[in-house]
């Protein structure tokens, strides 16, 4: 998983049919929606502006270093030119395959390649009414006879396209399991015969934790706690595990015209720096519209990120979380990079002219602004900023006094990169 720990910072992409809904990908479950309702959107599915080199472009100048895009939804439509389906962009008024450009176009950028396939399928007449189906209501439609058996076919067919036609593929993300009453596991995907076929064809690849395989050796390589932050590196088992947060910049993954609650570029940047302090990798969502585009709201928050990455992809890249031994200061966040021996102090408040890390005394050599490598003078024990009459506070004898600008740097979140001793 070496390349994947390097890159921490990857981009999701979900588009389909639901973009021309603009209003959520779930649309067709919400609004419990026939496959008659929902086929307006498939009869007028022509992406005129869909450039994939634009796409990824934004990613590799965002600091991105992978893609996973939906290559099928729950709503059982396909980016791809599918033999095992009609029901795909290659038959819609597009005319064509849409994944295939992408993955070339992002491996021109110098991008890891990953596909999105959902478990689910809401379009396939065989896969049977379950909790989450459109038409879980309609007991007419619900009594007709489908056959699990059948549908497993045709998804272990489709992945095993998915995972022959494009070469190599560097992460599959499946989505998802429901085991119980009303529900979906491991035996209706027949996910064991799946990991197996999938390890065959690509033994690089990385799988998510959606089979319902975490009991199983070698059914999954990392876990992806969706829409939250946990509060530490995640585990299974009792020992820390590679994991990977999936986010959004609003409350939906696809395409929302009227979704309000966006993230701004300081909440997205304070996501990513956590989640990789914890050890995990971030995974930041788009939903491009129905003409091909990333909105102007997606845009400002890209172009945002990927200008403190410019500059503080240092911080970021490669880095995890800081030995045991380095706390973090008051109101930052610490990454480390095992291949340099740096530690990254990301500041997330300005302080007053000082900042004061405890235990670090003795052990750092040098230490200096990351955006711009201006040095960061060391402050003696008694140069303390401001004064209190008949009162002299001593602090820490392990603490190291770092001599700060009083005007808060340029970049969103300021980082300190710390030359630590012994280290070049």
């Amino acid at each position: 998983m070496n390349w994947w720990t390097e890159a921490r910072f990857g981009m999701f992409i979900h588009w389909g049919l639901y973009a021309l809904a603009a209003r959520h990908e779930w649309v067709k479950s919400r609004e419990k929606m026939s496959d008659e309702a929902y086929q307006r959107y498939f009869d007028r599915f022509q992406p005129d502006l869909y450039d994939p080199k634009a796409w990824a472009r934004t990613a590799r100048e965002t600091g991105m270093g992978y893609f996973v895009v939906t290559a099928k939804h729950h709503d059982g439509f396909c980016l791809w030119d599918s033999a095992r389906t009609e029901y795909k962009a290659s038959r819609t008024p597009a005319g064509r395959d849409l994944l295939r450009p992408l993955v070339e176009a992002m491996r021109a950028e110098g991008l890891r390649v990953g596909f999105y396939y959902s478990l689910l399928d809401w379009h396939h007449p065989d896969y049977p009414i379950d909790l989450h189906h459109p038409m879980r209501d309609d007991r007419e439609f619900a009594a007709g006879d489908r056959d699990m058996g059948k549908y497993a076919d045709y998804l272990g067919g489709q992945i095993r396209e998915l995972l022959t036609d494009f070469g190599r593929i560097d992460v599959l993300f499946l989505d998802f399991s429901f085991p119980g009453p009303d529900g979906k596991g491991r035996a209706d995907w027949r996910s064991e015969e799946l990991i197996k076929m999938i390890r065959e064809l690509q033994p690089e690849i990385l799988v998510n934790d959606r089979l319902d395989l975490l009991d199983m050796p070698g059914g999954w390589d990392f876990l992806t706690p969706e829409q939250f932050m946990p509060r530490e590196w995640v585990r299974a088992g009792g020992r820390p595990v590679p994991w990977e947060t999936c986010q959004t910049f609003s409350g939906s993954w696809g395409y929302h015209r009227d979704e309000a609650t966006w993230k701004s570029v300081r909440q997205i940047l304070v996501m990513l720096i956590e989640t990789v302090s914890k050890g995990g990798n971030f995974l930041l969502n788009v939903g491009p519209t129905g003409r091909g585009t990333f909105d102007s709201r997606a845009l400002d928050r890209l172009r945002g990120v990927g200008g403190w990455m410019a500059v503080n992809g240092r911080s970021i890249h490669g880095c995890t979380q800081a030995p045991e031994d380095w706390a973090a200061p008051a109101n930052c966040l610490l990454t480390f990079s095992p291949a340099t021996g740096r530690l990254y102090v990301h500041v997330l408040e300005w302080p007053a002219g000082v900042l004061e890390l405890d235990g670090y005394a003795g052990r750092v050599d040098y230490a200096q602004l990351l955006h711009d490598a201006s040095e960061i003078p060391f402050a003696a024990k008694d140069g303390r900023a401001g004064f209190m009459a008949g009162c002299r506070e001593e602090g820490r004898p392990d603490t190291l006094l770092l001599r700060l600008p009083i005007l808060k740097p340029e970049p969103e979140v300021p980082v300190i990169e710390l030359f630590l001793g012994g280290r070049p």
